[in-house]
């Protein structure tokens, strides 16, 4: 079981950085217009009024926030989705434009409602989220498949389950790597998904409800589904994998956690940038890990997301 990794084995992400290696992943799935308050004290629980010093709007998104890590990570990335022609839909695109993520493919549809979140951090850095799925077409035929063979790797969330079987298939059949955010949804959407996945990263409660447990032995049982590598993030916990028949272990690094809102999306987004240059998947997990503990030191889902050489910088300093 592993708990590091050789520095080493990053330098392919070094010529990420320098632009030597061109790194290109298209993010698939949710965006959101997340509304966050930040209160000063942990949740107590129960009815209460609670009073904000703090309330701001972001966006947000498993893969939307995971589209946004990979491009301030330094890689080209495009977002294709769906939202909206309303005001949080044009919001949420500008804002994505403004981060260099490619939007020609992010969908504004004139009679669809746009996905809206409430998030509300308390002092320890833990949030509660409320989420509005937003109303438009499950339809994927638009999706330009074309341009798949341009991508080095492609991730989906599983809130657009055509689209992410759509692109999916598409990248099996030109040998690009699939990866899965997998937090929680239906067991027939996973049933469907899962066949079609390279790398499915579960969060706690995803796999939970899907495997009956998220103890290790459960990512062994879903290796069935012919997924390279099957793992859960856990948090403070790090991470487990299996691969291969064997089970692994990345630990967290340790920071001083600030808001935890989106680190899930963010180590996902981190994840395939690293498989799509190359790496191996004990380094892809170290990086990821690190590149989430990072954005944990900062408010806000996308707040605090590291630089390529950034990130490396920090694991050469710990442990």
């Amino acid at each position: 079981m592993s708990a590091s990794v050789n520095i080493g084995n990053l330098s392919a992400l070094a010529d990420v950085a320098s632009k030597a290696k061109p790194v290109h992943v298209i993010c698939l799935g949710l965006s959101a217009l997340d509304q966050v308050w930040r209160v000063d004290r942990p949740f107590a629980g129960g009815s209460e009024k609670i009073k904000a010093v703090e309330y701001g709007t972001l966006g947000g998104g498993m893969a939307a926030n995971a589209g946004v890590a990979v491009a301030k990570l330094g890689a080209s990335v495009a977002f294709w989705g769906r939202a909206g022609n309303d005001a949080a839909g044009q919001e949420m695109k500008s804002a994505f434009a403004a981060e260099g993520v490619d939007v020609e493919n992010f969908r504004l549809f004139p009679e669809g409602r746009s996905s809206v979140s409430g998030v509300i951090v308390d002092s320890s850095g833990e949030r509660q989220i409320v989420n509005f799925r937003g109303l438009f077409p499950e339809a994927a035929d638009w999706l330009p498949l074309d341009a798949v063979a341009h991508a080095s790797s492609v991730l989906a969330d599983p809130r657009w389950v055509e689209g992410a079987a759509t692109l999916f298939r598409e990248a099996r059949s030109r040998g690009i790597p699939t990866v899965l955010d997998g937090d929680v949804a239906d067991p027939d959407v996973f049933e469907r998904l899962l066949p079609l996945t390279d790398h499915a990263i579960f969060s706690e409660p995803a796999l939970t409800a899907f495997a009956g447990s998220a103890k290790d032995e459960s990512l062994a049982a879903l290796a069935r589904f012919g997924c390279r590598v099957v793992a859960v993030t856990r948090g403070e916990d790090g991470v487990s994998w299996h691969e291969s028949g064997h089970l692994h272990r990345q630990a967290a690094y340790a920071v001083d956690v600030v808001d935890t809102t989106g680190a899930g999306d963010v180590f996902h987004g981190a994840y395939a940038l690293a498989i799509g240059a190359g790496l191996n998947v004990r380094a892809a997990m170290a990086f990821s890990a690190a590149t989430a503990a990072m954005k944990c030191r900062h408010p806000g889902g996308r707040n605090g997301i590291p630089t390529i050489n950034e990130c490396l910088v920090f694991m050469r300093t710990k442990p």
